[in-house]
C-alpha cells in the first residue's frame, strides 16, 4: 500500500488548530474523494434505477406484492448481514480493496439480475447485489472518516450530497426511460461502465497509509448468529398475516427462535476475541442513540422510495418515467438540506440543531404523506416529497457524523458499519413489515371496493369474483376494465396512505434520540492523521 501523497508546502485546511500534523491540501483531498463518491454513486444507483420500474417488472414476471417487496427487503437483508463485516474487514486489512471488491460483487450480480425470467431469480441475484451495495455504504464512510476531519467533513457534504442526489433522482428517472424505451432489463445493466471507472478511478487517486496489522479473523460464528437471527426476523414480519396469522405457532417459533438466536449472538459477541459488533461500543452513548434514531431513517429513507412507486403508478397512472421525475421534489430536498446543513456545521462546529430539524422535517414529512389520496394534487405531493426529502437530508451523514467524532481511530470501521448496519437493518424491516400492512389492506380495499360495483360489473358481463381475491398480484391498469380501475387507484392511494402513518411513531423516536445525543465539539484530525500518531506506538 503506498503513503499519502503530500506536497512540500501543503496549504492545510481551514480551521486546522496549530501543533497539529498538517492536513491534506483540498487538491489532494478532492482527488482521493473522487474514486470514493464514484463508489458511492455506483451503489446508490444501483438501488435506486429500478424503483420506478418495479411495478412493471414484477408484473412481467408474474410476482405479486409478496416478490415487489422481497425484491426490495432481499438486496436491504444481504446488505444489513454483510455491513457489520465489512466494516470489521475496514479495520483488519486494506480498504482500498475491499471497496473495490464490493463494487465488482455488486455490478456482476446486477447484471446477472438483469437476465431473471422469473421473481425468484430476481430475488436472489439482487440478494447478492446487497452484499457488495453493504460494502460500498459502509466502506465510503470509513474512507470519507480516514480522509477529512469531522469539523471539515461538511465541507464536502455538498459533494457527497449531489452524487446521492444525481443517483436517488437519476437512477428512477433512467429506469424509467430504459423501461420504456427499450426494457427492464436495462435497469440492471446501466450500472457497469460506472463501476468499471469507479474501479481505475479508486486504483489511481485513494493513496492510503499503512494500518496497524490486527489479527485478520472474522467472527464467523457471530456473523452466522446475526445473519440467522435478522433473516428469520424479517420472513417474519413479510408471512405473519398474510401466509399465517400474526398469533400462531408459527409466529411464536420463527419470533421466538430470531430473539434466542440474536441473545446469543450478544452472548457470542461478548466472549470472543474479534468480535464482528464490539460490544463495548454501546458504552458510547451517542452510538446507541444514533443507532435508534437510525432504524427510522432507514425506514424513511428506503419505505418511501419503494412504495412511491407503486402510489405513482397503481394510484395516479403514471409511467415508470414519469414515476422517477415525480421524486425530483424529494432528492432535490436531500440534496440542498444535506449541502447546507454541511457547509453550516462546517463552519460553526454545531450540527445537533441541524439534527433536531432534520428530525423534525421527518416526522412532518410522514405525516404530510399519509393525507394521500388518489386525487392528491400533485403539487401537495411534490410539497411532501421535499419535507420528507430535507429531513432525511439533515440526519442520514450527520448520525454518522456524530458517531465517527466520538469514535477511536480503531473502532472508525467498526462503529460506522454498526450505525449503517442499523440505518439498513431498519430499513429491511420497515420495507418487510410496511409491505405486509400494504398488501393486507390493498387486499381488503379490492375486495370491498369490487363488492360495492359488483352489480354493473354482473351488468357488463364481468364476473366479479375474479378480481375479488385482490392484493394477491400486482394489477395492470391498462388490462382492467374502467369500473376496476377506480377501485385500484383507491385501494392502492389509502393503503400507501396508511403506511406512511404507520412510520409516524418511528420519526417521532428518532426525534427523541437526536434531542438526548450530547453534542462533542467536532475534531479537526482525520483519520490519517491519528493513525500517524499510532505508528511509533505499535512499531
Amino acid at each position: 500500500m503506498t503513503s499519502t501523497v503530500t506536497t512540500e508546502a501543503p496549504e492545510t485546511e481551514p480551521g486546522h488548530l496549530a501543533g497539529e500534523p498538517p492536513a491534506m491540501t483540498h487538491s489532494e483531498v478532492l482527488r482521493a474523494l473522487s474514486g470514493i463518491l464514484l463508489g458511492m454513486f455506483v451503489s446508490v444507483l444501483a438501488m435506486s434505477v429500478v424503483s420506478s420500474s418495479l411495478p412493471k417488472i414484477i408484473t412481467d414476471l408474474g410476482g405479486g406484492q409478496s416478490a415487489f417487496t422481497w425484491v426490495v427487503t432481499a438486496t436491504l437483508l444481504t446488505s444489513t448481514i454483510s455491513t457489520p463485516i465489512w466494516g470489521k474487514l475496514a479495520d483488519l486489512t486494506n480498504r482500498k480493496t475491499l471497496i473495490q471488491i464490493a463494487l465488482v460483487i455488486s455490478v456482476l450480480s446486477a447484471a446477472a439480475a438483469g437476465f431473471a425470467q422469473d421473481a425468484g431469480q430476481l430475488i436472489t441475484f439482487r440478494a447478492f447485489q446487497g452484499i457488495g451495495a453493504g460494502g460500498l455504504q459502509s466502506l465510503a464512510a470509513v474512507l470519507i472518516a480516514d480522509i477529512i476531519s469531522p469539523r471539515q467533513r461538511g465541507r464536502y457534504m455538498g459533494l457527497m450530497g449531489s452524487i446521492m442526489g444525481v443517483g436517488m433522482v437519476g437512477g428512477p428517472i433512467l429506469g424509467g426511460f430504459l423501461t420504456d424505451a427499450i426494457s427492464w432489463r436495462w435497469n440492471f445493466f446501466v450500472g457497469l461502465p460506472f463501476a468499471v471507472a469507479s474501479i481505475i478511478v479508486l486504483q489511481m487517486t485513494l493513496k492510503l497509509p499503512k494500518r496497524p496489522r490486527g489479527s485478520a479473523r472474522i467472527d464467523v460464528i457471530g456473523a452466522t448468529l446475526i445473519s440467522l437471527g435478522v433473516a428469520t426476523l424479517l420472513l417474519w414480519i413479510t408471512f405473519a398475516g398474510s401466509k399465517f396469522d400474526w398469533l400462531s405457532w408459527q409466529t411464536a417459533a420463527m419470533l421466538g427462535g430470531s430473539l434466542v438466536v440474536l441473545a446469543i449472538a450478544v452472548l457470542v459477541e461478548l466472549r470472543v476475541k474479534n468480535p464482528l459488533i464490539p460490544m463495548y461500543l454501546f458504552k458510547n452513548r451517542t452510538l446507541v442513540l444514533a443507532v435508534i434514531g437510525s432504524v427510522a431513517v432507514g425506514v424513511a429513507m428506503f419505505g418511501s422510495s419503494v412504495f412511491l412507486s407503486q402510489y405513482m403508478q397503481l394510484s395516479r397512472g403514471k409511467t415508470p418515467t414519469e414515476s422517477g421525475l415525480y421524486t425530483i421534489p424529494m432528492v432535490v430536498g436531500l440534496f440542498l438540506s444535506s449541502t447546507v446543513g454541511g457547509q453550516l456545521i462546517s463552519r460553526t462546529g454545531r450540527y445537533k440543531p441541524y439534527m433536531v430539524s432534520g428530525a423534525v422535517l421527518l416526522t412532518g414529512g410522514l405525516l404530510l404523506l399519509s393525507t394521500l389520496d388518489y386525487q392528491t394534487s400533485f403539487v401537495l405531493v411534490s410539497i411532501y416529497l421535499f419535507v420528507l426529502g430535507a429531513g432525511v437530508g439533515l440526519l442520514m451523514q450527520n448520525m454518522v457524523l456524530a458517531t465517527q467524532n466520538t469514535l477511536h481511530i480503531k473502532d472508525s470501521g467498526s462503529g460506522t458499519s454498526t450505525v449503517t448496519f442499523f440505518r439498513s437493518l431498519g430499513g429491511a424491516i420497515g420495507v418487510s413489515a410496511l409491505g405486509a400492512v400494504l398488501g393486507h389492506r390493498v387486499k381488503v380495499g379490492l375486495e370491498d371496493g369490487v363488492t360495492e360495483i359488483a352489480p354493473q360489473l354482473a351488468k357488463q358481463g364481468i364476473d366479479p369474483s375474479a378480481f375479488q381475491s385482490g392484493g394477491d398480484t400486482l394489477p395492470d391498469l391498462s388490462t382492467l376494465p374502467p369500473l376496476l380501475v377506480e377501485v385500484v387507484e383507491k385501494a392502492y392511494a389509502n393503503g400507501i396512505a396508511e403506511i406512511f402513518l404507520t412510520a409516524v411513531p418511528l420519526a417521532v423516536v428518532a426525534l427523541i434520540c437526536v434531542v438526548l445525543i450530547k453534542e462533542v465539539p467536532l475534531g479537526h484530525r482525520s483519520g490519517i492523521d491519528q493513525l500517524k500518531d499510532l505508528e511509533p506506538a505499535e512499531s
